[in-house]
């Protein structure tokens, strides 16, 4: 290894070789530490305990290591996902979470040889304005304490070039174009257990492990061509196969994640037992690479703001105006500003800069069970035989639907697509989002919801396409005053059970709509009964 040191009186720079690093750690005073990266490089690798080091020699806070008095023997009962018995090299992603922490932690119990990897993806550069301190400071400040316990090293990744070219271009160009892409599955497929795996590539490692609700099977038999297979989490709730669903068989045979076979709750527990420095830390909601930074600020600043109209789409009224329809998503309700609500965005004319409202969000005419998906991905590298029987998810969360499928081809020669059919309506289907497959507890692939046929979306009105394809809308006028809506709960809603909500919103969809608007979020659509639904509307309706 080659050491090169320079200083200078504001400044201390410390830069290290070895034929896998090559990076450059400057430490600066009052600030606890910074990195900078050399340029021109594949994604670098930097030793987070200079930058500790630094940290305590500056006066902030410190975290207390507890004794290692902990013994393994009281780890055994959760290990079973841990591949024990086995003398293994496994690559840590840690995250300064909760989950990552605990998964490392049994896996270092496991007996396997662990080093810690935190993937720096923030956009201080572009963004710096936005911050009055540094966004990840305090999760490699968990990490490294999380580490310190149990001597395992921890190493920094810098990828944020890749993060922008994989991943957020993507998505700003999806909202552009009027879609709901999803950029959990995107930093799974492309960064983490993508070009995170390609920095380490010569590093030998047997297997890279995080903290995700997700079980892998590998066959350790004869037959080591045999598919690794992605099971559902025992936790069904916080289960993420949803998230990991458009993994390659490739990538899934690296990887292993400890948490599989054990429920949130016992996690939490054992974050206390193990009294991990992070053990009080509430989960991550946001979308990773803007740290504090609003969605609505990050989409604005990259696509722009274009005033249009917002119609109802049962009559072509106009109700209001609108900044861009890139800010809003099927399924919106908050974040409209239209009084006598709730209103929902069920439609946008992506060509005219329209957004169509209904507050008939949950009619019982206006459900789809009909839709096509796209980029198909199977794990297995093959489609499944029996394409009749099978379960999906629309959205991350514990309900599925039955359904099934057949395969066409795509549109000017581009790969074929699958219709599918499920066995309920769903009524909140966005284009660009996810929908997973399953068969048993396999998740076996999934594909990209695509926009709908001319008459397979929401019912909007010919008044109303009308409007929205008019020149000049100056003519239009003022909006119309809105009428409050009646009370009476409308004909056949009692009757409606297949539209259920979200018990808890994933980091994708969730992260990405809530921060669109102010206070924007999607309508959790899952597995509750609509007669619950249809009474707390009527209660906030009381309440105008």
């Amino acid at each position: 290894m080659m050491l090169r040191m320079a200083a200078t009186p504001s400044l201390t720079s410390l830069s290290l070789r070895n034929p896998n690093l090559r990076f450059c750690i400057s430490l600066f005073s009052p600030k606890p530490f910074s990195l900078c990266f050399l340029p021109n490089l594949r994604p670098s690798i930097t030793t987070a305990a200079v930058a500790a080091t630094s940290a305590a020699a500056s006066g902030t806070t410190t975290i207390t290591t507890p004794p290692r008095n902990l013994f393994n023997a009281d780890l055994q009962p959760y290990l079973s996902c841990s591949l024990p018995n086995k003398r293994l090299k496994i690559a840590v992603l840690l995250s300064g979470g909760v989950d990552s922490s605990v998964a490392l932690r049994l896996l270092h119990a496991a007996g396997h040889s662990c080093t810690a990897f935190y993937l720096k993806i923030w956009f201080q550069e572009d963004f710096e304005n936005f911050w009055s301190e540094c966004p990840w400071e305090d999760d490699l400040k968990y990490a490294k304490a999380v580490c310190d316990q149990v001597d395992v090293p921890l190493e920094v990744v810098h990828l944020t070039d890749e993060y922008w070219k994989n991943v957020v271009s993507y998505i700003i160009e999806e909202y552009r174009c009027g879609r709901t892409p999803n950029p959990d599955v995107l930093c799974n497929t492309r960064i983490k257990f993508g070009a995170f795996m390609d920095a380490i590539s010569s590093m030998e490692f047997d297997y890279v492990a995080s903290g995700h609700y997700a079980n892998v099977v590998h066959s350790f038999t004869d037959q080591m061509d045999k598919p690794s297979v992605l099971e559902l989490s025992k936790d069904m709730v916080k289960d993420q196969t949803y998230f990991l669903s458009h993994l390659s068989q490739i990538q899934l045979k690296r990887l292993i994640f400890p948490l599989g076979c054990i429920p949130k709750d016992e996690v939490r527990s054992l974050a206390t037992k193990l009294d991990l420095p992070n053990r009080d830390r509430k989960d991550s909601q946001g979308i990773c690479f803007l740290g504090k930074i609003k969605f609505s600020e990050f989409v604005a600043r990259h696509i722009g703001e274009k005033e249009g109209i917002i119609l109802e789409a049962e009559t072509g009224d106009l109700l209001g105006k609108h900044r861009g329809f890139w800010f809003y998503t099927i399924g919106q309700r908050q974040g409209l500003r239209l009084p006598g609500g709730p209103w929902y965005v069920v439609e946008k004319d992506v060509k005219n800069n329209v957004v169509f409202v209904s507050r008939n969000y949950f009619s019982l005419d206006k459900r789809r069970r009909l839709f096509r998906v796209g980029s198909l991905k199977w794990i297995s590298r093959e489609p499944p035989g029996q394409i009749s029987q099978l379960q999906c998810k629309v959205r991350h969360g514990p309900g599925f639907y039955n359904c099934s499928f057949t395969m066409e081809p795509g549109e000017d020669g581009h790969e074929d697509v699958a219709v599918v059919q499920l066995s309920e309506d769903d009524q909140g289907l966005a284009a660009g989002q996810f929908t997973a497959f399953y068969q048993g507890r396999s998740c076996i692939g999934s594909g990209v919801i695509l926009e709908s046929w001319d008459d397979q979306g929401f019912p909007v009105c010919a008044k109303a396409l009308e409007i929205a394809r008019m020149e000049d809308k100056s003519k239009l006028g003022k909006p119309v005053k809105i009428k409050v809506r009646p009370e009476t709960p409308p004909k056949g809603s009692d009757q409606i059970d297949g539209i259920k909500l979200d018990r808890e919103l994933a980091n994708s969809q969730a992260a990405v709509t809530d921060e669109i608007s102010r206070s924007s979020e999607v309508e959790a659509r899952s597995r509750f009964p609509m007669n619950w639904l249809q009474k707390i509307r009527e209660k906030w309706l009381q309440m105008l």
